[in-house]
């Protein structure tokens, strides 16, 4: 069993006032633990090296606690889930949190599962595509925040995710690096949408790698019409 340090995280997560348990870190080795051992048949992360998982993985995901305000029992759904980034690791450190996981590949919701099982946490995966759950009712305006890390471009991002968020909700995008340009790219989109102006909350993982955090608001419902098909996504974004 490959040890990842995860109690490592403890006193960082301290430093921005969030105490992750050490039964929470212990949940996390097992969850690295699987996620290395199913990637060689399922290929879920391109990241294997212990050490990077730890930072460029669970770390990332923790940030989420220093950028966004999660309030208790919140109702978070995750699009485009793939291996459980944020979700898995938000569910780990705060089981309080009502977790829904989207993807469009059976294999991955497969592996979501089998960590919910192992660590026993009770959590939702489901088999979906975002722009067919987006207009189902069972999930439509639902949650308390919907959030995605790195799936898309913001302006496409949005139109997948914001029909999730019920008013007064946010929408949080998890992007590497600097993202002010993109931001201002997808105004029309937010606004499109019935999301407030965005604010963007910047982070460090290590030295001089950059997080961004964009957060907004969903201040009106999202028009019926959205989301649209992917397809239709694809050819003219908003």
């Amino acid at each position: 069993m490959i040890n990842f340090n995860a109690k490592s995280l403890i006193p960082l997560c301290a430093g921005f006032d969030f105490e992750l348990t050490s039964e929470a870190a212990e949940r996390l080795e097992i969850y690295g633990n699987m996620l290395l051992e199913w990637n060689e048949k399922f290929n879920l992360t391109a990241i294997t090296e212990p050490e990077e998982v730890l930072y460029k993985h669970f770390y990332d995901c923790l940030l989420f606690f220093s950028a966004v305000p999660v309030q208790k029992k919140a109702k978070i759904i995750d699009i485009g889930a793939g291996a459980g980034f944020p979700s898995l690791v938000l569910r780990i450190a705060r089981p309080d949190i009502d977790i829904t996981m989207l993807d469009g590949l059976n294999k991955r919701i497969t592996f979501l599962n089998a960590v919910l099982s192992e660590l026993g946490l009770n959590g939702t995966a489901e088999h979906l595509r975002a722009e067919e759950a987006g207009g189902d009712e069972r999930y439509r305006e639902r949650f308390d925040i919907a959030c995605a890390r790195a799936v898309a471009s913001l302006n496409v991002l949005s139109e997948y995710c914001a029909p999730f968020v019920k008013p007064g909700g946010i929408f949080v995008s998890m992007k590497s690096g600097v993202v002010l340009e993109e931001a201002e790219g997808a105004k029309n989109a937010f606004k499109l949408l019935g999301l407030d102006k965005p604010e963007i909350i910047f982070k460090t993982l290590r030295e001089n790698e950059k997080r961004s955090f964009i957060i907004a608001k969903k201040i009106s419902q999202t028009p019926p019409k959205y989301p649209r098909t992917s397809a239709k996504i694809k050819k003219a974004a908003l």
